[in-house]
């Protein structure tokens, strides 16, 4: 789950941007007793911590930098650095609990400075730290500038995609775009590798073992972790749980459904108040809401980023703010001034997250200065990981065949989200291959018992996907079923929260298979 910025493009440049062209992540991994030559001196080296500097940065956070190989398999052709922060425990410390917030394309950094006081309790038994993934935030951002007209433009229904090489040289130049704005970072991008510096990160921390909770496609992050490091493996908690093997276009629908669901849920209690912009009547403003999406896609607002609000502005935007019951009320105030004021500030709020970065200074002068991060990096990082992630490629003649069948199915999974999602999944076409080892290889992980959480109306990541997963990583899965709403459990249930601080604190697992309820049933 990703919390909201202040500051994000459009997304016409920047949902379907991530992708570009990408090397492969070949499947053969090095044991994790068996680094590559070369890996020594990043194992060895130690966090020198600092308070952050920054406007609104919290006073007892520390930020500093873990230096990792830019590419594993030839450590010594160059480095970049990875931003972390903490929170010192206020207890007795077993370590550190390195925290993931999703994404792909999530800055820890941020976020940890944002929503701390939601895991001060875990600061009982732990450093809090969390972490720029490579290619986010501080850490080497990605960009693609404004590579993605040619791929919404391949999934507007009314383009002519008989000729299946104009389609790929529109997604071509794309990904060409990506490679130029992105820098040598973009072909090592991928969970794989980010879960490598994921283990020098706990060595640099002092730590024998990996304490972790990743949310949503921190899940991901987590569970690929745990397959290559199995013996270092702490306690690791995984809440809203990604899938290891859905293909994305099948996973985009998903995604698109989902967030259908969330938004008629939205508009249901939004027309509850009188104060609803979309009108009292939920079949109406459903409607509204399509009706706007198409306007804005046809006469776009102007922003003070210099670029025109569109309605796949306006679908990221719901996308975001649906993701949790305690962002609506904001998203019904920013809806209002669009359609009473043309203003767009409110709704560009929830297009990346709201951040205020720590500013560079002394022993983190290698990382990315804050006013250098991209606008456009969370779309962007979000699809070169995904891309990486994902073995398929279809040739030129399947992307024609298939583009009007997705077309048709991304439209029936969601009217307001489909061309946003299926403008993602485009993206990946035409370009290298990403990975095999996440599909094929994450399973039957013999490593110390872990907790998975997934939530019964999650409208990112569905329930089914916590089942299936737990099934593809064997015994060692705990499966915690909470009968809530909205995306991960830990920040809207008392009881995760409660069951999930028990485990990472004191090692106290819940039976496989037990259940939370709703808070709204206790109200």
């Amino acid at each position: 789950m990703l919390a909201k910025l202040s500051t994000r493009p459009s997304i016409r440049r920047c949902a379907v941007t991530g992708t570009a062209g990408l090397a492969l992540l070949g499947t053969a991994l090095p044991a994790a007793d068996d680094p590559p030559p070369g890996l020594t001196r990043f194992y060895e080296q130690k966090v020198t911590w600092s308070r952050c500097s920054g406007m609104d940065m919290p006073k007892d956070l520390q930020c500093g930098k873990v230096t990792v190989p830019l590419d594993y398999a030839k450590p010594g052709k160059g480095t970049l650095d990875i931003a972390v922060a903490r929170y010192r425990a206020t207890g007795k410390s077993r370590g550190s609990l390195l925290l993931n917030f999703g994404g792909p394309g999530g800055q820890g950094v941020a976020q940890l400075a944002m929503g701390g006081k939601d895991f001060m309790g875990l600061t009982n038994g732990y450093d809090v730290v969390s972490f720029d993934p490579r290619g986010v935030g501080r850490s080497s951002p990605v960009s693609c500038g404004n590579a993605s007209e040619g791929a919404l433009d391949a999934t507007d229904g009314n383009a002519d995609v008989t000729d299946p090489q104009a389609v790929l040289e529109e997604l071509r130049a794309a990904a060409t775009e990506c490679t130029e704005h992105s820098g040598p970072v973009l072909p090592h991008i991928g969970t794989v590798n980010a879960a490598r510096d994921l283990d020098v990160m706990r060595d640099a921390l002092g730590d024998d073992k990996l304490n972790y909770l990743g949310f949503s496609y921190g899940s991901r992050l987590g569970a690929v972790y745990a397959a290559q490091y199995p013996e270092n493996v702490g306690r690791m908690v995984l809440d809203g749980v990604d899938t290891l093997t859905e293909p994305l276009a099948d996973q985009g629908v998903v995604s698109a459904r989902g967030q259908q669901t969330a938004l008629e849920s939205f508009l249901t209690w939004c027309t509850e108040d009188i104060a609803c912009p979309f009108g009292r009547n939920p079949r109406e403003a459903r409607e509204h809401v399509v009706e706007v999406v198409e306007s804005l896609d046809r006469d776009p607002l102007p922003t003070d980023f210099g670029e025109a609000f569109t309605g796949q502005d306006f679908a990221g935007a719901l996308g975001q703010g649906l993701y949790s019951r305690e962002l609506w009320p904001s998203l019904q105030r920013a809806i209002g001034q669009l359609l009473e004021d043309g203003d767009t500030r409110g709704l560009e709020t929830f297009l990346s997250g709201g951040f205020t970065l720590p500013s560079r200074r002394g022993p983190h002068a290698g990382l990315t200065d804050p006013a250098d991060v991209p606008l456009d990096n969370l779309p962007a990082a979000l699809m070169a990981v995904n891309c990486a992630d994902d073995p398929d490629r279809p040739a030129a003649a399947q992307v024609t065949e298939d583009l009007g069948r997705l077309r048709a199915r991304y439209e029936q999974a969601s009217p307001v989200f489909g061309r946003y999602r299926l403008t993602q999944v485009l993206m990946c076409y035409g370009r290298p291959k990403g990975t095999d080892y996440i599909r094929h290889d994450v399973k039957d992980v013999d490593s110390p018992r872990m907790l998975l959480v997934g939530t019964r109306g999650d409208p990112a990541t569905p329930y089914r996907w916590t089942v299936e997963t737990a099934k593809r990583l064997g015994s060692s899965a705990v499966v915690l079923d909470n009968r809530g709403e909205g995306h991960t459990g830990y920040g809207s249930s008392k009881c995760v929260h409660s069951k999930v601080d028990a485990f990472l604190l004191y090692g106290t697992l819940p039976p496989d298979g037990s259940s939370c309820g709703s808070d709204r049933d206790d109200e």
